[in-house]
């Protein structure tokens, strides 16, 4: 044996690594490793527990909404006020034309006045800034100028309401056309009227008989027979009560009959417009009267075969829903939950504030990353990113004050008419909501184009500088091409961002529910709108909760949690799927 080894007693205890002597220490069961692990790993676990209960939350509180809705259709069919629905939509149709016909005289006079008005109107617009100046001078005019300016405002406005008067002279002929055919709906409005009233007392005492049930439900419940005994239940009978209705079936084909020939004899001569360029216009409204009149035979026939026991379905109440156009609540006569215009209104403020917020976010994203120094990094960079930190209340009171009234006044510009929609007149709407959205949209936006930029591999760069690119090449051809996934996935980010916006929609976007306009093309961009946070924002503080109103904007959440889950899940999979391999 070597002399410089020592020999070993068999009574020592060999020495242990410190990783050993550590993992002695344990924390319920774990060791401090996994403790780490644990306490930093947990995140996914906590968002998936917290995903799980928003999602069962919204699920428990909205699904009774489908279950109501049909027995709200129920009763609706039930009651009768299908039945006249169907006539109300002739008469609607008729108020239709009618507006039409008041488009065709506005426009006449319009025009009228732009050819032989426009000395006057000029004239009057001068009378009225002298006015104006004169009489808020401080001592710099005498009375006798003032005097002399007023007499002159009197002229021209005289002068206007003389051009004023001859232009209804030359329209009292088209004026009384359009009055007698107005008048042709008069014995269908009638007859409309007196259904209505028969219809909602039907719908009235079965609410009242419900309520009666749900009382005495709850007095038996209290241990109070003896009030519950003193209501009275009072079944409906609909078959019987809506015979009324039905009823007149015979009568309304009499009156469709006498309709007809009232506007076929109205229609048969039309009046001659003093602009020639517009009787085009005219002429078309007669070929549209006439094929108002082919529809009174379908009508009748849908009158015919309706059925108030036919029985509504489950796919009626979703469908009813999802592609329902129209959102109208407290109505006496019947409330209808449809998030399409809800839908549109967000998507055209989204589309809005997509237009500017994407190129302003990712042009600044590529000038911060690849063109500005130091300096404008550091100034430029924490700039965009503090945007996000405005509270969206704060943007919204901008909104009103500022921004809403400021583009009013831009459009009234005569040099800026030739914008779709300029001039307009209303200070809330799509294109306010959309500005501020886009502002709120830019951080997001440029962070994230920034990240997915700065993630390109600086050999792609040296490659392309090493076979003489220049800069501008470089940034266009490779950098961008290779970060597009990473872009593509920060503008849908920044969709579900702007998607999910409440108090900037809710105060700047004029909260008209109704689908827009889009005959008119860009301009529908000034229309008001109504968003789907918005409503929920509004009148989720004025619903019973239990209640169907209640439910709906339940569900309206649903559809704005599996939107973001949509957004958030394409913007995962566009960069997965096309995510630059460096190796």
């Amino acid at each position: 044996m070597p002399s410089d080894v020592q020999p070993v007693s068999p009574d020592a205890v060999p020495a242990k690594p410190f990783a050993v002597r550590k993992a002695r220490t344990r924390f319920f069961g774990l060791t401090f490793d996994e403790c780490i692990r644990v306490f930093f790993g947990g995140n996914a676990f906590v968002a998936v527990i917290v995903l799980a209960l928003i999602t069962f939350f919204l699920f428990r509180e909205g699904s009774a909404f489908f279950g109501q809705n049909r027995e709200s259709l129920r009763v609706y069919r039930q009651a009768g006020l299908e039945y006249i629905d169907i006539i109300r939509q002739q008469e609607a149709d008729h108020t239709a034309l009618t507006r039409y016909l008041f488009a065709i005289r506005m426009k006449v006079v319009a025009t009228l006045r732009e050819e032989r008005g426009a000395v006057i109107q000029a004239d009057l617009e001068a009378a009225k800034n002298a006015v104006q100046q004169l009489a808020g001078a401080e001592g710099g005019a005498t009375s006798t100028t003032l005097v002399s300016a007023r007499a002159r405002l009197a002229e021209a406005q005289k002068a206007d309401a003389a051009l004023g008067a001859s232009i209804n002279g030359e329209l009292a002929v088209f004026d009384t056309f359009a009055e007698r055919y107005s008048d042709t709906v008069l014995p269908v409005r009638g007859l409309v009227s007196d259904l209505g009233e028969i219809a909602t007392g039907i719908k009235s005492r079965y609410i009242e008989n419900e309520d009666y049930k749900v009382a005495r439900s709850q007095f038996i419940q209290a241990g109070k027979q003896g009030e519950a005994d003193a209501i009275q239940l009072r079944e409906i009978d609909f078959k019987t009560e809506v015979a009324a209705i039905t009823g007149i079936l015979p009568a309304y084909q009499q009156i469709n009959g006498e309709f007809t020939a009232a506007l076929q004899e109205t229609v048969r001569e039309l009046p001659v417009l003093p602009v020639a360029s517009l009787q085009p216009r005219l002429d078309r409204f007669k070929v549209l009267t006439q094929d108002y009149v082919a529809m009174f035979p379908g009508i009748e026939a849908r009158l015919k075969a309706w059925d108030p026991l036919t029985p509504v379905t489950w796919s009626k109440s979703f469908s009813s829903f999802i592609f329902g156009r129209e959102w109208l609540t407290a109505s006496f006569w019947q409330d209808w939950y449809g998030v399409v215009p809800l839908f549109v209104g967000s998507l055209v403020i989204s589309l809005i504030a997509l237009i500017i917020a994407v190129p302003l976010g990712v042009c600044a994203a590529i000038y911060i990353n690849q063109v500005a120094g130091p300096r404008e990094q550091k100034l430029v960079k924490p700039a965009i990113e503090f945007i996000s930190a405005i509270p969206s209340v704060v943007l919204g009171f901008f909104g009103i004050a500022v921004l809403g009234q400021t583009l009013r006044a831009l459009s009234q510009f005569e040099s800026l008419s030739w914008i779709p929609g300029f001039p307009y007149s209303e200070r809330l709407n799509a294109l306010t909501a959309g500005v501020l959205l886009a502002l709120i949209a830019v951080p997001t936006i440029f962070t994230l184009a920034e990240d997915a930029i700065n993630n390109v591999p600086r050999a792609f760069k040296e490659a392309s500088f090493a076979l003489g690119a220049s800069r501008l090449q470089t940034i266009v051809r490779i950098v961008v091409p290779a970060a597009l996934s990473g872009i593509v996935s920060a503008v849908l980010l920044g969709l579900g961002r702007v998607m999910g916006e409440t108090m900037v929609v809710l105060l700047c976007a004029g909260n008209r529910i109704a689908i827009p306009d889009f005959t008119a093309g860009l301009a529908v961009a000034v229309q008001p709108v109504h968003t789907m946070t918005g409503i929920i924002a509004q009148e989720m503080g004025e619903v019973a909760r239990g209640g169907i109103h209640y439910r709906a904007l339940f569900v309206v959440g649903l559809v704005l949690f599996f939107i973001a889950l949509l957004l958030n899940y394409l913007a995962q999979k566009i960069v997965r799927k096309y995510r630059i391999s460096v190796g």
